[in-house]
């Protein structure tokens, strides 16, 4: 694997995700799961409906269904059908029945009366307006076909999906095996909040957002803590993380000049990149492979951690676990309401805040602190401002791309 740790090679953000994915292989194991225990799992089996759903013709409505005459609007009513029964007596010209939303539509119907457009006197039922036939039904296999693929291999599962696969009558589910992600942050000067801070020490806050976001993504996650800085520490931590995760995720001790031990003990055990990224916040990142897992090293500093998890770690995580690789962003254009200072040379994501003005608009206010040590500035945007690796300055009412991310 290239060490593009050198004075003059930047590596870009795309060419960086492209060396990441070219690598990886996704996931291939996978389990048989009950439904209810399928959220946010990616299936490894396309799904098939053996029903039409509707699985027959039914109401739309509360009302009256009628079999059409043409020489009058008035009806006999002959019974009730409600949602769960059926009504096994075919309708003649001029009869109806009440029947309720959902319920199946009687043999000879021809439309559904709202109940709101007709009278009932006796057992007769009286059409208050001009009769449209097919009215008010909803036919079999309207929203799906017996035969259809409903859902396809890589999908990953959302609590609406659940509910369709129900209405499907399918409850056991093949998907992929779920990543185990182990992670660690390394540094002597880190402590652990509620401990008390020795002078120089500082409390470490990465691994909270690293652990919170990966369990969020729905990965099983192993937090091996706080490394201190001795080659055996990593050593074991590095041991131990390959033989238990598929995927290991560090913070610190990638950057240049680094005087720790982590890239010594990682070209021992693994085969791993020690790249300069061209972008802003988190230039210093590391990438490889050790014996059963996938190593990615972040910066030390908070959000260029963040950011470099975000834009680089992310996409490999959902293709390693066995997603469809994603060609798209979710960038939009905005009209910028502040300038922005930029020098060429790396992809720049400036935290912002961006609103949508009255018509419609996309609008974006860069936050006035943009170092890479300013949690606040994470905290408190709702995108990123993309600004693009030849970019220079940026004028007040200029458009731009964001990214929205949260």
């Amino acid at each position: 694997m290239n060490d593009c740790f050198n004075a003059s090679a930047l590596l870009s953000v795309e060419d960086a995700i492209e060396n990441i994915l070219s690598t990886i292989k996704p996931i291939a194991q996978h389990e048989q799961i009950s439904l209810f225990n399928s959220l946010d799992r990616v299936l490894a089996k396309e799904l098939v409906s053996n029903i039409n759903v509707p699985i027959h013709d039914n109401s739309a409505m509360d009302g009256y269904a009628i079999c059409y005459q043409s020489s009058a609007n008035s009806y006999q009513l002959i019974g009730t059908v409600l949602a769960g029964e059926y009504f096994e007596q075919p309708l003649r010209p001029g009869e109806c029945v009440r029947i309720m939303t959902g319920a199946p539509i009687p043999k000879g119907c021809d439309a559904v009366i709202m109940q709101e457009n007709a009278t009932k006197v006796g057992n007769h039922v009286t059409i208050n307006q001009k009769i449209k036939m097919a009215d008010n039904i909803r036919r079999a296999g309207e929203d799906i076909t017996k035969g259809e693929t409903v859902l396809t291999i890589g999908h990953k599962l959302t609590p609406v999906d659940l509910g369709l696969l129900a209405s499907l009558g399918i409850e056991q589910l093949t998907v992929y095996k779920k990543l185990t992600v182990a992670v660690f942050s390394t540094g002597d000067e880190l402590t652990l909040p509620g401990q008390p801070l020795k002078a120089g020490a500082i409390y470490e806050s990465n691994r909270p957002v690293l652990i919170s976001s990966l369990q969020k993504l729905a990965f099983d996650v192993i937090d091996l803590g706080i490394i201190k800085d001795t080659k055996t520490a990593i050593k074991d931590a590095f041991l131990k993380a390959d033989q238990a995760a598929d995927v290991i995720i560090s913070s610190g001790g990638v950057s240049v000049g680094d005087a720790d031990y982590t890239k010594e003990v990682l070209n021992d055990i693994g085969e791993i990149g020690f790249w300069k990224i061209a972008m802003k916040p988190g230039k210093p990142f590391a990438f490889g492979k050790l014996p059963n897992s996938y190593f990615f090293g972040l910066p030390g500093n908070p959000v260029s951690a963040m950011v470099t998890f975000m834009q680089l770690v992310c996409p490999a995580l959902n293709y390693l676990s066995a997603q469809p690789r994603a060609e798209q962003t979710n960038k939009l254009t905005a009209i910028t309401t502040t300038a922005i200072k930029k020098r060429p040379g790396r992809t720049d994501f400036q935290r912002a805040i961006a609103t949508i003005d009255n018509e419609g608009f996309y609008t974006v206010s860069a936050l006035p602190y943009q170092g890479s040590g300013v949690l606040t500035s994470m905290s408190k945007a709702n995108c990123f401002i993309v600004l693009p690796a030849d970019s220079a300055n940026v004028a007040e009412g200029s458009r731009v791309e964001i990214e929205m991310c949260k």
